[in-house]
């Protein structure tokens, strides 16, 4: 599904360098769910960001479906990240103007589909998420649980291949938070979604088939 080879990425300023990934290599096979841990500033969400093809590396060989893709261009980058991939962030990143549904269908926005179709399609993944009545409410209506679920359903709708989620729970409460872990954890055994989830509790990285592990930009597993 993804593959890195030789990764870096290197900060440069005129004063300093810094190097935020060093020689990672790695590989997530279609259909797992990986979790990446390790200290505050060791590059997970820098690893993220190069999964998923928002950041280039300053060195090394980044592969998803088979295609290399460090030679495509921002235009096959930006076609490439909508088709295939979805973001879950810690902070939900909803645009308070709009409502439930209008938010889940902004990827949909960028793809050759009618409006009737981008909201029928949004309308049935926030059945799925559990949130089929409150599709015209506005997220600051929603608790934060919620908002996380709209998050979810927004980073689904467009069925991506690769979910890569960065501190999904951080913002949430023990319960909450283990209700987002079983709503991604369905994602992943029910429609095969290839999940990759940056987090800090060892409790849900446990529920993953593997964990990468970081630390000062270098692999340490």
């Amino acid at each position: 599904m993804i593959k890195l080879n030789g990764i870096e990425k290197v900060y440069r300023t005129e004063k300093m360098e810094t190097v935020a990934l060093s020689n990672i290599n790695l590989e997530v096979e279609k259909g797992q769910f990986v979790s990446v841990m390790g200290p505050s500033g060791c590059g997970k969400s820098t690893l993220l960001n190069i999964m998923g093809l928002l950041d280039a590396p300053t060195k090394g060989r980044v592969s998803l479906q088979g295609k290399e893709v460090n030679r495509y261009g921002d235009r096959q980058l930006a076609k490439f990240r909508n088709e295939q991939i979805g973001f879950i962030f810690q902070s939900f990143h909803l645009i308070s103007d709009l409502s439930v549904v209008d938010n889940v269908e902004i990827p949909l926005i960028y793809r050759r589909m009618s409006g009737r179709e981008r909201r029928k399609r949004a309308l049935e993944v926030l059945e799925y998420v559990g949130l089929k009545s409150r599709v015209h409410h506005r997220p600051t209506q929603l608790s934060g649980g919620q908002q996380q679920r709209v998050a979810i359903a927004r980073a689904v709708v467009g069925s991506p291949r690769l979910l890569l989620a960065d501190e999904p729970t951080g913002n949430l409460d023990s319960h909450m938070g283990s209700e987002i872990m079983n709503l991604i954890k369905a994602l992943n055994q029910k429609k095969e979604t290839t999940i990759v989830m940056v987090t800090h509790d060892q409790r849900l990285a446990d529920q993953t088939e593997q964990i990468i592990r970081l630390f000062d930009g270098r692999r340490i597993n």
